[in-house]
């Protein structure tokens, strides 16, 4: 049975500027697509090798006006509906959007298809769109149309911070907003939601102290993250790789796209706090987030 995924972040702009990124074509092509039309009230389209299905625009708009946006988007054979909705707080604005058509967080873990990336993907744009409107550097945005999954940032910390937060399991789940329990050594486990949540969890294959970790797991999908100097900053290079079969884990690299954004904030913040407020995910095991 589908469902509805629904994500929440929150930006420090005022509600007007949100707005505006979100219906202006050039603002989209920066932050969430690579081609995007909008003529409002008529027309809302994006697509490119950043949208999952991104050969041609598949969105026709329903409804917009000051605080909300929605839209149909013909995606992984279902005529899903998208749903944006901007409401003021003590800071700025939190920015909703969900979409129909979630097939749960089990057969999106799994990978099934399409319609089980739509948390991911909304996570990471979601993300790139909080970078955007605060005038930071955005997270690598996904290329759908490619099985190279490797990307690089530069991050305004210290090799030993950024270390420390990829390999301390407090860390990592604070910036994660999810459970994880790591441990920090070749042949290590590593699990997502914690070893009690988790009857198969990652093995870490090689971990340099301060420089690399791979992980394996499981399915052939490998792991690996490395940091470097780079002009007094840390370069952080992560590639997902070792899938098989032709089906790229696009739901996964989604995900750790968008955590990278957040751990960038983590590390780099003295005011720190998280983007994102509690999402609804159907199926989400109980206790696997940590965040509001």
């Amino acid at each position: 049975m589908s469902e509805t995924v629904t994500l929440r972040a929150r930006v420090d702009v005022p509600v007007e500027r949100v707005h505006q990124a979100l219906t202006s074509a050039d603002e989209l092509r920066v932050w969430l697509a690579e081609h995007a039309e909008v003529d409002l009230p008529d027309r809302y389209a994006f697509w490119g090798r950043h949208t999952p299905e991104g050969d041609a625009p598949r969105q026709t708009l329903l409804h917009v006006d000051d605080t909300s946006l929605r839209f149909t988007w013909h995606v992984g054979g279902e005529d899903t509906t998208v749903e944006f909705t901007l409401a003021p707080d003590e800071t700025g604005t939190v920015v909703t959007v969900s979409q129909s058509h979630f097939p749960g967080w089990a057969d999106a873990v799994q990978e099934t298809g399409v319609l089980g990336w739509l948390y991911t993907f909304w996570a990471l744009n979601l993300a790139n769109l909080v970078e955007h409107l605060e005038g930071r550097e955005l997270t690598p945005k996904a290329d759908f149309t490619s099985t190279d999954m490797r990307a690089s940032v530069d991050i305004a910390a210290t090799k030993e911070a950024v270390y420390r937060a990829l390999v301390d399991a407090d860390e990592y789940s604070t910036w994660f907003g999810a459970k994880i329990d790591i441990e920090p050594w070749a042949g290590g486990r590593v699990a997502m939601g914690g070893f009690e949540n988790n009857p198969e969890p990652g093995k870490v294959l090689d971990l340099v102290e301060g420089e690399r970790m791979t992980v394996d797991w499981g399915d052939s999908v490998v792991s690996t993250w490395e940091l470097a100097e780079s002009e007094g900053r840390t370069r952080l290079t992560f590639v997902q790789s070792g899938f098989v079969d032709g089906r790229p884990p696009y739901g996964a690299w989604l995900g750790w796209l968008s955590g990278v954004a957040e751990l960038r904030r983590y590390v780099e913040l003295a005011d720190w706090r998280p983007i994102w407020l509690r999402p609804e995910v159907p199926g989400l095991p109980e206790g696997m987030l940590t965040g509001e």
